[in-house]
């Protein structure tokens, strides 16, 4: 493939719930696009993007993939992103850098709990967004209700572009509402032809009727059309397209388009959608970095000339080495090119550059402005840094890293199990963010610390099938959080002498407890203000962060709490930086000691649907975890309960509940607070 122009890059990715259709969405686009001649399926193990071992068993996507293809005049970049939420990185870190998206919602199910926090991770990110309502040939399908579900759970403003021809297993195809003409999907071919015909006369009243309601979201973006619209003055599609173009990348509107991916339904006017309604590079508010030491912002130009800047979003242990994606925002990168980390202070050779078709490499001489790209040789590259041309070094803002709340201990079984076992963790940590490891000071203990049973569960089998380590693991724990419950001021003052010099030091700061969800916050005043220099100050802030890691009583981490250093006293001949450091790592630790620590539980946000026969099953065993019943929700013959439930009670549920429901129940769950823990788990840890 040559480079295409900027203005015909789509960057998109593909984001929904678990087994709303992503990856089938995925096969169909590939397939229609020529990118692969065959669709393969997830339930058959064989879909291109889920390339995985453990993607194709579990037919599930575990890790975000990319592929380029082309459709029509566009070059589109698309990354299938996970729907698990024990996954979320994958969808965060897509998000950071891509320019548009498409949800995906079921029919049947609709606005589910993993769309929800995908919805909210692109808000922040202001990605511009086109929705796909799938699974329309299914039993139960509610169009209305899922569009009422986009206006009241994602407050957002659907904009409907097609109506359904037929429902459930009647639905052959789409009204195209712009052209007011009904398209059809050859079964013949695997769906590659589409055929316009004229509008179906039962349909005619309520497609004039959805019209109009496109033409008003479209006048409320175009001053011209509403004038057209308040006369009665028929507007062209070139017209209303444009106008919901220009609502859909300033994220006021959201196009929605229909089909049922399974049955090759609905898949080309969804490209073509991408290609009209989500932008190019060229057409988003060019991003923001700063200056290394400075807090002034810099505008990066999306501008192949420009000085080069990339941001490393991913980075993949592919058969021992680093594989580092990188989306170029400015300036043009050549393979063997040197490039400049900020964040780490160092250099890095770019030694081969390829364009990636889900685990496949296809190798490049160049990449620019606007492209996705993997690049070989970056050796002390992380998630989040920023790359530059030497010499012109800026930072550009990273991306939000969820907490872990599970941990696992895990033992090598034999002794050359023993000496892969740590090298191989590094390399997973390489590639996950949200997946930690550290050794348990009390047995010594390796802790394997991530999302959810499932991440651990894929890490460990990743252990024996890509690094030849077998592990013995334990069962999963809680990983708790400390807090403080009152405020308190210390005075921490260290002496000590070492080879024959007085290494001394002396932090005064305040501990106050914050509300719930608030965080660690850590506040140390200017240098000059202080009275000692910059570095200093900053090895202040960092001490005082992992002492808050380490926790006071537990060992598990601090959180929802603000430190604020007021005064580091410096006496001539005496104060060190080791002695600043280790006043302030011991002050800390005696201060929340002394502040009434609490220890916090997580609280996972579940839905649970299940037949309404065994609701009071369902109920009865939520409530028998301390859980709390927030609402319920009934579709045709299932119930769908939402409740707030400690992580603690949830292991193991999914055979409990499937022993309840006669294996027709299932659940899904997402981290939602920290909350105290009960009586007897405080006593049990030594705090009450």
């Amino acid at each position: 493939m040559n480079r295409p122009p900027l203005d015909s890059i789509r960057n998109i990715g593909i984001i929904s719930h678990i087994d709303a259709g992503k990856t089938t969405v995925s096969e169909r686009i590939l397939f229609y696009s020529g990118e692969t001649h065959r669709m393969g399926e997830v339930h058959d193990g064989e879909a291109f993007m889920d390339w995985m071992p453990q993607e194709q068993e579990r037919g599930i996507t575990i890790t975000s993939s990319a592929t380029p293809c082309r459709w029509g005049d566009y070059w589109i970049n698309l990354i299938d992103t996970p729907g698990h939420i024990d996954f979320t990185i994958e969808v965060e870190r897509s998000l950071r850098v891509l320019d548009g998206a498409i949800a995906i919602f079921s029919a049947v199910e609709g606005v589910q709990p993993q769309s929800e926090s995908v919805w909210r991770q692109a808000d922040r990110y202001r990605v511009p967004r086109i929705c796909f309502i799938n699974k329309l040939d299914r039993i139960g399908a509610n169009l209305d209700a899922t569009l009422e579900q986009l206006e009241r759970k994602l407050q957002a403003r659907p904009v409907l572009l097609q109506l359904p021809i037929g429902s459930e297993g009647e639905f052959s195809g789409v009204v195209d509402l712009l052209t007011m003409e009904a398209l059809a999907f050859a079964e013949t071919d695997q769906g590659r032809t589409v055929s316009r015909g004229p509008l179906p006369e039962p349909l005619r009243d309520a497609a004039h009727a959805a019209r109009e309601r496109l033409v008003e979201a479209a006048a409320d973006c175009d001053d011209t059309i509403l004038a057209d619209f308040l006369d009665g003055t028929p507007v062209e599609a070139a017209r209303l397209q444009s106008a919901l173009r220009r609502g859909t990348i300033a994220c006021r509107l959201f196009p929605v388009l229909l089909g049922a991916a399974l049955r090759n339904k609905g898949i080309q006017p969804l490209l073509d959608a991408v290609g009209a309604y989500l932008p190019s590079p060229r057409e988003l508010p060019p991003v923001t970095g700063r200056r290394p030491g400075s807090d002034a912002e810099e505008i990066i130009p999306c501008d192949p000339a420009a000085p080069f800047c990339g941001l490393a979003f991913k980075v993949q242990a592919d058969e021992g080495r680093k594989l580092t994606y990188l989306r170029i925002y400015a300036g043009t990168l050549h393979a063997g090119a040197a490039l400049q980390n900020p964040l780490r202070k160092g250099f890095e050779k770019a030694a081969r550059l390829f364009r990636m078709h889900a685990h496949k490499r296809e190798q490049i001489e160049e990449a620019a402005a606007g492209d996705i790209v993997a690049v070989a040789g970056l050796k002390e590259v992380l998630t989040g840094d920023t790359l530059c041309a030497p010499g012109h070094p800026v930072v550009l803002a990273g991306l939000a890293v969820p907490e872990p709340v599970v941990s696992l201990a895990v033992e090598p079984r034999g002794v050359d199990d023993r000496e892969r076992l740590l090298p191989a963790l590094e390399k997973l940590q390489w590639e996950d963010p949200t997946f930690k490891v550290h050794e348990d000071e009390e047995t010594g203990q390796t802790i394997l610390t991530g999302m959810g049973e499932l991440h651990l569960e894929v890490v460990t089998d990743r252990l024996e099938r890509e690094f030849a380590v077998k592990v013995k693991t334990g069962r999963p724990q809680v990983v708790y959080r400390e807090t403080i419950t009152r405020a308190v001021e210390r005075q921490e003052l260290y002496r000590s002498e070492f080879e024959g010099k007085i290494q001394g030091g002396e932090v005064h700061f305040r501990l106050t407890p914050l509300p719930r969800g608030a965080g660690l916050v850590i506040l140390v005043p200017p240098a000059a203000e202080l009275g000692i220099a910059p570095e200093l100050a900053a090895a202040v802030s960092a001490t005082i962060g992992q002492a808050c890691s380490a926790g006071c009583r537990t060992g598990y981490p601090l959180t929802d709490l603000e430190v604020r250093v007021t005064a580091i006293p410096v006496e001539a001949g005496i104060t060190t930086e080791a002695g600043i450091r280790a006043a302030a790592g011991r002050g800390v630790l005696q201060a929340a000691r002394e502040g009434l620590p609490l220890l916090l539980e997580p609280v996972m946000a579940m839905e649970i649907v299940a037949p309404s026969a065994y609701a009071g099953k369902v109920l009865g065993s939520v409530q028998q975890k301390r859980g709390r019943i927030e609402g319920i929700t009934t579709q045709g013959e299932l119930d769908t309960v939402r409740a707030q439930v400690p992580l603690a009670e949830i292991f193991g549920y999914m055979t409990e509940l499937r022993s309840a429901t006669k294996g027709r129940g299932t659940y899904t769950m997402e981290f939602a607070r920290f909350e105290p823990a009960p009586p007897e788990v405080q006593r049990r840890f030594g705090l009450e």
